[in-house]
């Protein structure tokens, strides 16, 4: 039976069917839980959820002389369990308006930090052997989806921003961001949007399989150790046979993502057009990630250098379209890019402008050439009435000796998660 009943009538030994609050103000990345501890009872507390419905079939019931439970439903074998109403509607991403990268950082940015917590969470359990369930992972794609209809330079842009000791888990949400904007430029439908967003999310969850001491090795992994890690996709695709509701997208850019175009990839040595859309996605994806990301053993690209490596890589390692479509999805010069401008300025790309020219986004010049010193920071944007300055090469950070450029498109109330 479940019952939706008052904080104070919570304790140790029930079974959270939901808590009634939103996915962004809940502590916990489940749905449905059990309350095993008084630290969980506190996480409920300080979070200011009021009231949650618990499920007395699968834990205890309230006690006698608490107070009276606001509802009590009946379930019966025969008829499912209505779903409690989620706090945000559904709506078709095509709804969903626009809004700058300033509007979105806010938001995208409580986002990624609670996805850091909820991939953690989630693969720790899959470690331990724990299956995953796929409908609890889904109100977070749908959260990041929604941003990234919204701005997906804010979240994806911060997403990159990863530490090295955190990378497992952010790289599976930069990965979900990346493949729901590249679904979104390939006209999938929303169903499928979201598919591939949790697919991007599960994809590495193989990587659990793998010893902590190589997949965070700093040095060259040894022949047996590189062995050990191309193992995780095979990996990854058992723990998720054995998780509830994975679809077939999830399961296929699991297993595939390391397939290469000219056959060199694996696990299998697909080739060609025997490698599905969505795993040729998710290599695309899942390399841009990795390239410009900050790992044990190197330091990360910038953007714009990480696409120029990947189209000179295409031909045999993603397929042409597919990757063509992903540059258009995050633009020419993604944001965090350092770039020359004509008038002898550095600035950093802080935003793609949807509907205009790749090689026209908004950029924060901060830097001259000529007078080799500091500028206060100016918001320019290229395609702008009448504007004459544009952009004429992508720079290198460390050839200017300028450090933490991130910050110039960060924004002002915003800083790496």
């Amino acid at each position: 039976m479940l019952k939706k009943i008052k904080f104070a009538q919570i304790r140790q030994g029930m079974h959270v069917h939901e808590l009634c609050a939103s996915w962004m103000s809940s502590p916990f990345w489940q749905k449905s839980f059990l309350i095993d501890s008084q630290v969980t009872i506190d996480k409920i507390k300080n979070a200011g959820i009021r009231e949650a419905w618990i499920d007395t079939a699968k834990g205890c019931d309230v006690l006698q002389d608490a107070p009276e439970p606001v509802y009590v439903q009946d379930i019966k074998p025969e008829v499912a369990v209505p779903e409690v109403a989620p706090v945000e509607e559904r709506r078709p991403y095509s709804e969903i308006e626009s809004v700058s990268m300033d509007a979105e950082m806010g938001r995208a940015a409580k986002i990624v930090g609670k996805s850091k917590g909820a991939v953690f969470s989630m693969f720790s359990e899959a470690r331990m052997g724990k299956a995953i369930e796929a409908d609890q992972a889904m109100p977070l794609v749908e959260e990041i989806a929604n941003s990234v209809m919204r701005n997906p330079g804010a979240l994806i842009g911060l997403a990159r921003l990863k530490t090295a000791d955190d990378y497992t888990y952010m790289h599976s949400v930069a990965v979900c961001a990346l493949m729901i904007a590249l679904s979104r430029q390939l006209g999938l439908s929303d169903d499928e949007t979201r598919e591939a967003g949790l697919a991007g999310l599960l994809h590495d969850i193989g990587k659990m399989a793998v010893p902590s001491e190589i997949l965070n090795k700093p040095g060259r992994l040894t022949d047996e150790e590189f062995v050990s890690v191309k193992e995780h996709p095979s990996a990854g695709h058992a723990m998720l046979l054995e998780s509830k509701g994975v679809g077939q997208i999830a399961l296929d850019v699991c297993l595939h993502h390391h397939e290469k175009m000219d056959g060199s990839g694996y696990p299998k040595g697909l080739k060609g057009e025997e490698i599905s859309l969505y795993a040729k996605m998710g290599a695309v994806c899942d390399v841009y990630d990795a390239i410009t990301s900050n790992r044990p053993y190197k330091s990360g690209w910038c953007p714009a250098e990480s696409l120029k490596k990947m189209s000179e890589w295409s031909r045999g390692h993603f397929d042409e379209v597919v990757f063509q479509a992903f540059v258009r999805s995050i633009g020419i010069y993604p944001v965090g890019t350092l770039v020359k401008l004509q008038s002898g300025r550095l600035g950093v790309v802080v935003e793609q402008q949807i509907g205009r020219s790749l090689l026209l986004p908004k950029v924060r010049a901060f830097f001259s050439t000529k007078s080799l010193a500091y500028i206060s920071p100016v918001l320019l944007d290229l395609a702008g009435p009448g504007f004459q300055d544009k952009i004429v090469s992508r720079e290198d950070a460390s050839t200017w000796g300028l450090k933490d450029i991130d910050r110039y498109w960060l924004g002002e109330n915003v800083g790496p998660t």
